[in-house]
């Protein structure tokens, strides 16, 4: 029952959020796939204004020998060795959004901002089939503790879409079940391939 729907879970550069609740869903057996809309990836550095930045092109193991050298104590203390351990067993690397071709059924993105992103991107793609998807904000604070919490929401926001006879008909509402269930803000909006 659960891989009847294509799921995709984007934030901004596929490490956090997006690759937890990926890890979370895959375990209960949905069809789910996970990316980034940056354009590159950023991880946290020594302070705030030193970032990590990489190239989507880099593996979840070449980020975690760079970040383990250069301070394996700073980045296992906050939790990133951690993470990038979790993400490799996952994928090997971090996945854009805008250089994926895949049609999913629904799009959850962890912030606005990436919403707008997924949503642009779409729009300036050729259509073909007119297959519909459903695009979903859950907004998500880019820390560990609230991306587990996303995954768990997420994770039953697409439960419930999964039960839905008539998808297109129904999400409107199970949107805002959601909605006054997690006290959160929910954006939605429908695009086509």
């Amino acid at each position: 029952m659960t891989g009847d729907l294509k799921v995709a879970v984007v934030c901004s550069s596929n490490q956090n959020r997006s690759m937890e609740a990926h890890n979370f869903l895959s375990k209960k057996g949905f069809r789910v796939r996970s990316f980034g809309t940056g354009t590159q990836v950023k991880l946290p550095g020594p302070s705030p204004d030193k970032p990590n930045n990489y190239d989507f092109s880099i593996t979840y193991d070449e980020m975690f020998n760079d970040l383990s050298q250069k301070d394996p104590e700073l980045y296992t203390q906050n939790g990133i060795l951690h993470m990038l351990d979790r993400n490799r067993r996952i994928k090997p690397r971090p996945e854009r959004f805008q250089n994926c071709f895949e049609r999913f059924d629904i799009i959850v993105t962890c912030e606005e901002r990436v919403y707008d992103q997924v949503i642009e991107d779409l729009e300036t793609r050729e259509k073909s089939g007119g297959q519909a998807v459903h695009i979903i904000n859950v907004d998500i604070q880019d820390n560990h503790e609230e991306a587990t919490i996303g995954a768990f929401m997420i994770c039953e926001l697409v439960a419930m879409l999964l039960m839905s006879e008539d998808l297109d008909n129904d999400v409107d509402e199970i949107v805002q079940e959601f909605e006054t269930q997690t006290k959160r803000t929910i954006l939605h909006t429908m695009a086509f391939y």
